[in-house]
Formats: C-alpha cells, structure tokens, sequence
C-alpha cells in the first residue's frame, strides 16, 4: 500500500485528522453565528459523514448560521472555542478529546456555550463524567435499521415544530444504558410496538435538551443512514436543534419530565427544511 493510501485508511480506521478536516481558527465577524462541527471518531465511522457535512452546511446558510467542519482536537481550546455558538458532536465515537481539551470544551460550556449531539455522539467519551452529564445518556445497542414510529411530545420546541406528532421514519434505532428522562426534557419518543429489538419499553426517548451548567444541549438518535440527510423532516429537525442550541430561536427545556409526559402544542406555521440536490 503506497504512503498516502496508508494514511486515508488509518483515518478511516482510528479517527485522525486528514489534513482537509484539520482546524483553521475563525475569526467570527460582527453579528455572525458560527457552529462547530466536530467528526471525529477512534471507533466506528459512519459512510453517512459526508452526506451529514454537506447538509449541515446547507442548514447553516438556510438558518443563518456559518458553519466550520474538522476532525481535530486541536479545534477545543479556549480560544479557538470562543468564536462559536454552538459546537456539534456529529456521528463521532470513542475517545475524541484529551484532557486539556476536555477542560477548555467544559469551560466553554459552562460560559453559555451550546452542544448538539448527533446518533452517535452518545458512545462517545465514556469515561468523562462531565460528557455524560452533558448527553444525557450513554448508547448500549441497538437493531437492523428498520421503520418505526416517533411521537414527539414537545411540538412547540424548535427541533420538532416542524416534525408530526406521529412521525414514521427509517434509520438505526439507538437503545441507551440508562432512560435519561430523569435529567432532561424529552422532546420524542421511538414507539417500540412498531419495530423489533428495542431494549428500553414504553418509555424510550430519542431526543431532548437539556440547560446544563450555563450551557445548552440538544441531542438526536437518528442520523445513521445517508438517506436521513435528504430528509426534509429529519432536516428541519436538526436546523431545530443547531438553532436553539446557538441561541438563535428559544425553546423551553428547563423542567425535566419525570412521569408521563405532557404535550406541547405546536407554534403555528413551522417552517420546513427543503435538502438540495
């Protein structure tokens, strides 16, 4: 195998920055919004990586957002944090940060700073309690991607106004070690009468928000397959989330649901993400 074949698979394969994702400084100019997006993985990697870049950064010129995209940790100091609104942790895992940058990512947290967490950011960073803390759950299984049917509780959020109450979708649905109801405000659930192999019962979250300490953070099961980033609901579910984590639209996610949930009635006219070709 010649050098540079050698290189792109050791990418591949344990997550190292190739030099077309390695971390520029941005210098953020006057009324401007800038997100994060953060690919990083030493575990699995996702085919669905590129498809989920390319439609972050159409989301990010639809909603008003800029958007940078880098696999490397040098990317999490405090300086280089500072011109963001919002950091997204999209299809990474495993051990993705050190303990320096950790340090820096947990300071600009707790200075307002606002995380998105995308399918696989939850088995990410296992032994970093603060991390935990901040996804709300850990990943342990899950199933053949297959259809199933989500039902938004909280149709006035900004990540599912624009989403069905009952919403079928296909993708890899995620069982998680511990339901994370307890500790955040769930937005939807996975119905696990309409597909096989969930884990968790009658109460099975697959997305929520949370404020935490200073910050926000917003995560989503889905996002698995390509196909996901053409989808126009998965979409504007995203963009949902970008925008109220970088503080750009409100949304209520202060009270944590502790039993049945209630419903939340839409806004009007939400507005739906169209993917381009």
């Amino acid at each position: 195998m010649n050098p540079v074949a050698a290189f792109a698979a050791a990418a591949m394969l344990f997550g190292s920055p190739d030099p077309a994702t390695r971390f520029v400084p941005r210098t953020v100019r006057a009324g401007e919004t800038a997100v994060l997006v953060f690919t990083r993985t030493t575990g699995f990697r996702h085919e669905s990586i590129p498809d989920a870049i390319a439609a972050v950064r159409r989301l990010g010129t639809e909603n008003g957002f800029s958007v940078d995209a880098t696999e490397d940790p040098s990317a999490f100091t405090d300086v280089h944090l500072a011109p963001y609104r919002a950091v997204l942790f999209l299809l990474t895992t495993g051990d993705v940060l050190g303990e320096d940058e950790q340090a820096a990512f947990e300071r600009w947290i707790r200075s307002g700073g606002g995380w998105v967490g995308v399918h696989s950011a939850t088995d990410t960073e296992y032994e970093w309690p603060f991390y935990g803390e901040l996804a709300g759950a850990y990943f342990a299984g899950h199933p053949e991607i297959q259809p199933a049917a989500v039902h938004v509780e909280d149709r006035a959020h900004p990540a599912t106004s624009a989403v069905p109450e009952n919403w079928p979708r296909t993708d890899e649905w995620y069982n998680f070690r511990a339901n994370p109801r307890e500790r955040v405000h769930v937005l939807a659930t996975v119905d696990e009468t309409t597909y096989s192999g969930g884990s968790m019962g009658a109460d099975h979250p697959i997305a929520w928000c949370q404020e935490f300490a200073g910050g926000r953070a917003f995560y989503t099961a889905g996002g698995h397959t390509r196909e996901s980033w053409a989808e126009p609901l998965f979409l504007a579910h995203v963009a949902g989330g970008i925008r109220w984590a970088a503080g750009i639209e409100s949304g209520f996610c202060g009270e944590i649901q502790r039993s049945v949930p209630r419903r939340v009635a839409p806004r009007s006219a939400p507005r739906l993400v169209t993917p381009r070709n």
